[in-house]
């Protein structure tokens, strides 16, 4: 059976969960603010490890439903554990708190570091640590089955990048860490965004500003 892969776009926001799918068992990113919803879209697999690609609460404050459900850990960058765990905080500066569901992410079964290798069924994704939309931020390159996919959360999007104008913002490190990803993703990559729609590596180099 051939690897798949569910988008939910979910919170007010409409930020892009993505469930990875590989010989029955789930790897979700991103569980936004619509934990105990993606749960009930995913009974049919295995959930079996839950990433957030940063700290912020359009990423993590659906965690603790999702995960409550499901049985399975959470993890997230280590340099953004701690902020996870207060993005109910980070969320009321920008968003009407009642608007969200319950913000209370537990604090990560695994805090991830560079070179970190992620299983789900016959795929790998390994961890490459990607700052400049917060301290801690992360990408998700896949390897095995997932070769050629990279879930990049909120460092790079379809013609632009994230944000450094936010708390745990920085410019320098974001153009860093935006020519990393040009350096290290084949052109054939097929970039999945927090936000907005997907696309490839090879679309960014032409097109993409911040890329150049």
């Amino acid at each position: 059976m051939s690897d798949s892969i569910r988008q939910f776009v979910v919170g007010p926001i409409e930020t892009n969960c993505y469930a990875y799918i590989s010989e029955g068992e789930c790897l979700v990113v991103d569980p936004g603010a619509s934990g105990a919803a993606v749960a009930r879209s995913l009974e049919d697999v295995n959930v079996t490890l839950v990433v957030a690609t940063h700290r912020h609460h359009d990423h993590v404050c659906g965690v603790r439903a999702l995960v409550e459900l499901t049985g399975a850990p959470w993890a997230i960058g280590a340099i953004d554990a701690e902020g996870a765990t207060k993005a109910i905080e980070f969320a009321s500066h920008y968003v009407n708190a009642d608007s969200l569901e319950e913000c209370d992410p537990p604090a990560a079964d695994r805090q991830l570091h560079e070179g970190d290798v992620l299983k789900v069924g016959t795929a790998t994704f390994t961890v490459i640590e990607t700052p400049g939309h917060t301290e801690g931020g992360i990408c998700l390159v896949g390897g095995g089955s997932a070769d050629g996919i990279c879930f990049v959360g909120d460092t790079l999007f379809k013609g632009s990048c994230g944000r450094v104008d936010l708390m745990g913002g920085d410019s320098q490190q974001m153009e860093q860490s935006l020519q990393r990803l040009k350096r290290e993703l084949p052109p054939q990559t097929t970039i999945f965004c927090g936000h907005g729609d997907a696309t490839t590596m090879e679309e960014e180099l032409q097109s993409n500003p911040f890329l150049q």
